[in-house]
């Protein structure tokens, strides 16, 4: 007699670390890892041997080894993976992931230069038949196979595991530069503590002669040569592009925004050292903080003079936009790059859930989260875009000339200096963007450590602390080029080359070899296996043909127009092309590399090599009462 693999029975005797064995029966140590012994013989076979399958009666598959025991059962051993605590973390760690500076700045900018209320058209399209399923997709992923980025090719398709190496490069090069802008916000936040907010006046020591404040009482005229004395303090004070000649002349560090970055950097090690259990109560901060301001903001703006006519430029739709190709780009990356997949983070975060976890329903919830707060983000911008033309006597097409960061850190920054109670709206709205960058930070370099840990255990798995570490100090180092006089120059490249085709191309393959080599109707049974019932044709429809067609189409048009990048006053000559494409190709190059090395490394015949490097090689873990059991 033996007891049913689910017996919570306690065995006496079971020293901690060690195997407990009585009457040749399944038990369980307190470690919580499960072995089988029988007569004092033990079996500790590696995750990826293969056997032929005992199925179980309720259509699990248990692994029987191949190898003989002498008649002794296998023994199956698997330690417990950390999971969030509660539900909630797991979403708004995901909202929080997804919401980023992006939603403020990027959307409303997109949606008015494409067509207004039009643009809106396109951008649902593209999200239902492509963000959203590859949002899904990569949730469902994660949660299955309960691995990160790079491990887990192991259990879908080996050849392509240089996705994986790909991916941790491009998150490092997105750390390098995305939390300068954060330290950019970090700075200006400091500055807010002030009873006058510096960027309000023409009469500090970076101001030069073309500084004009039309915001004073006194009759000013603008002119042709006229800088807005934010628009100095942002390039002058901040950024101090002008001790820069341009990217070949960098010019040297800005020890102030070293220092932001420094502060930035402790706040995210002390927030994810530990991994989701406490990154998970840190985003109850920073992702429902950026709501309340969103709406204080809103609120705000609503009731400034010539709010209106903001909202009627962000909104009005220009229907021949429609027939433009561009508007369709455009649309296609903004839902891509919003919703964000392809950066691991999402197979990370998911890979913590439980098994059961209803992975369908957090795509769609997070995904409209994400979209709704993109446009609501629009009239938090553009109602304050109206009161400036209001104030300026200009159209709102010229308010609303800045893109990118601009649009933050001089536009809006300049229109809140001259509320009433402008100090306090500034420290709340800089407090706002600090709060939507750090977790997105916080995920990105999760993916790295998941796929990383995953991916070498018995090296890094109890030493999270220390790899974090090296982790973060690494990405310090690397972002010293943006903190130099020239660095929003060096931001601008890598925004643009270093992670845009680079990610798509990923996503692409990602998509390719799910859909293709693991199989849909292999994926669509692991999901029916987690939720009860499998995949509709929608979403096979888009995994197979429309979402790789989707991501096709972006890439091809960005080769085969690439931006002309212009900041400031400075035009980015045509080496810097080259070499923006030669980072982004720095990571994507990891995937014919680990291609060929599978390969060669793998025995038998050139057919051989192939079909054992697309089939997958480990056994996924799937739950069988209270132990995970292997599916084959």
């Amino acid at each position: 007699e033996t007891e049913p693999l689910t017996s919570k029975k306690d065995v006496s005797g079971c020293s901690k670390g060690e195997d407990c064995k009585e009457n040749g029966l399944l038990v369980r140590n307190p470690k919580s890892a499960l072995r089988l012994v029988e007569d004092g013989n033990k079996v500790h076979p590696s995750q990826g041997d293969k056997g032929e399958a005992a199925q179980i009666s309720n259509g699990y598959s248990g692994v029987q080894s191949s190898v003989p025991c002498n008649g002794e059962q296998q023994l199956m051993e698997l330690e417990d993976r950390e999971t969030w605590s509660k539900k909630i973390d797991f979403l708004l760690s995901v909202i929080g992931y997804a919401v980023d500076l992006g939603n403020v700045w990027r959307f409303p900018y997109i949606c008015y230069q494409n067509g207004g209320g039009a643009f809106l058209i396109p951008y649902t399209i593209m999200a239902l038949f492509g963000g959203i399923p590859l949002f899904y997709m990569e949730l469902a992923l994660g949660q299955y196979h309960r691995n990160g980025c790079i491990s887990i090719w192991r259990k879908i398709c080996p050849i392509f595991k240089g996705i994986g190496f790909a991916i941790c490069i491009i998150d490092l090069y997105v750390a390098s530069y995305y939390n300068t802008i954060m330290a950019w916000a970090f700075y200006y936040l400091i500055s807010s503590f002030t009873a006058e907010l510096p960027w309000t006046s023409c009469t500090n020591p970076w101001n030069t002669g073309n500084c004009t404040n039309y915001f004073s009482k006194d009759n000013v005229s603008w002119s042709l040569h006229s800088i807005s004395p934010a628009e100095e303090f942002y390039t002058r004070q901040v950024l101090q592009v002008h001790r820069s000649n341009g990217l070949d002349d960098l010019g040297g560090i800005s020890w102030q925004l070293t220092l932001c970055l420094l502060l930035i950097f402790t706040i995210v090690y002390f927030s994810i050292w530990k991994g989701v259990k406490t990154s998970g109560k840190v985003v109850w901060v920073t992702a429902t903080f950026p709501y309340i301001i969103l709406f204080i903001l809103l609120v705000r703006g609503a009731t400034l003079p010539g709010a209106w006519r903001g909202v009627l430029y962000y909104l009005k739709p220009d229907w021949q936009k429609l027939l433009a190709t561009e508007v369709w780009v455009d649309a296609a990356a903004q839902i891509f790059f919003s919703l964000g997949p392809g950066f691991g983070v999402l197979l990370a975060y998911a890979s913590y859930n439980k098994f059961h976890n209803n992975c369908y329903q957090d795509a769609l919830v997070t995904s409209t989260v994400n979209c709704l707060t993109s446009f609501v983000s629009g009239f938090v911008i553009f109602t304050v875009l109206g009161y400036m033309a209001e104030m300026r006597n200009e159209d709102v097409s010229e308010v609303a000339k800045d893109t990118g960061p601009s649009l933050l850190f001089i536009t809006y920054a300049e229109a809140i200096a001259n509320m009433p109670a402008s100090t306090f709206f500034a420290i709340i709205f800089f407090l706002m963007l600090l709060t939507l960058g750090l977790d997105s930070t916080f995920a990105g370099l999760e993916g790295v450590i998941t796929g990383v840990l995953d991916e070498f255990p018995h090296v890094w798995g109890k030493r999270r602390e220390l790899f974090v570490l090296g982790l973060t100090i690494i990405c310090f180092l690397g972002s010293l080029a943006t903190l130099t006089f020239g660095g929003a120059y060096v931001v601008k490249l890598f925004e643009e080359y270093a992670t845009g085709p680079a990610v798509l191309t990923v996503v692409f393959l990602e998509a390719v070899a799910v859909s293709w080599f693991y199989g849909i109707t292999q994926f669509c049974n692991d999901v029916k296996e987690m939720l009860g019932s499998a995949p509709g044709w929608y979403w096979r429809v888009c995994w197979v043909a429309i979402s790789p067609l989707f991501l096709l189409f972006v890439t091809c048009s960005f080769l085969s127009n690439p931006p002309e990048l212009r900041l400031f006053d400075y035009d980015y000559p045509y080496w810097t092309t080259v070499v923006g494409y030669c980072i982004g190709t720095s990571s994507v190059i990891f995937i014919p590399i680990y291609m060929v090395y599978r390969l060669v490394v793998t025995p038998g015949t050139l057919k051989e090599r192939i079909l054992k490097s697309i089939t997958p090689e480990t056994a996924t873990e799937i739950p069988f009462g209270d132990i995970r059991m292997n599916a084959v």
